[in-house]
């Protein structure tokens, strides 16, 4: 039978690395920190009449455990303003505990901080949304975000 590149003779066996199993596993993930402010209620959810304005912050960290293993961290900062006033202020800091297998050094830092949070990311979107309705106000719905060009605009600095 032929080799296909697929039942591991291909360039994973070439370079020395063993295809055992996907290069980034989620081993668990989990709320480090949230926090919802409603300052201004009951007051602004009677007085609003239009949608407040929103500012949105995205951060994403990581930091190495041992040998295979990182916390990959996304923070989330939202804050909406109806005219002067606050509406409401999350923070949520997301992490996850992840496995990198058989991945070249070279690759492994673009890796775990871009597909890390991009694995993240649509669990941290849900709870944006849920603790945003839950305060009384219209579900926060991220927007999908480009986490390699945000890896890139962090290597910049």
């Amino acid at each position: 039978m032929a080799d296909d590149g697929m039942n591991g003779g291909g360039a994973g066996a070439a370079q020395g690395l063993e295809p055992d199993g996907p290069p980034l596993v989620l081993r668990a993930q989990y709320i480090k920190d949230l926090s919802f402010e409603n300052p201004n209620a009951p007051a602004i959810l009677a007085s609003m009449t239009e949608p407040p304005e929103i500012e949105v912050s995205v951060n994403v960290g990581g930091e190495r455990h041992g040998d295979n293993d990182y916390e990959v961290t996304l923070s989330i900062h939202a804050e909406a303003k109806a005219g002067s006033e606050t509406a409401f202020l999350v923070e949520l800091v997301y992490s996850g505990y992840m496995s990198v297998n058989n991945v070249p050094e070279e690759q492994l830092q673009p890796l775990v901080m871009i597909e890390g949070p991009r694995l993240l990311f649509p669990f941290a979107r849900n709870i944006i949304a849920d603790v945003t309705r839950d305060g009384g106000f219209p579900p926060l719905l991220l927007q999908p975000m480009d986490f390699a060009a945000l890896f890139q605009q962090q290597e910049a600095v």
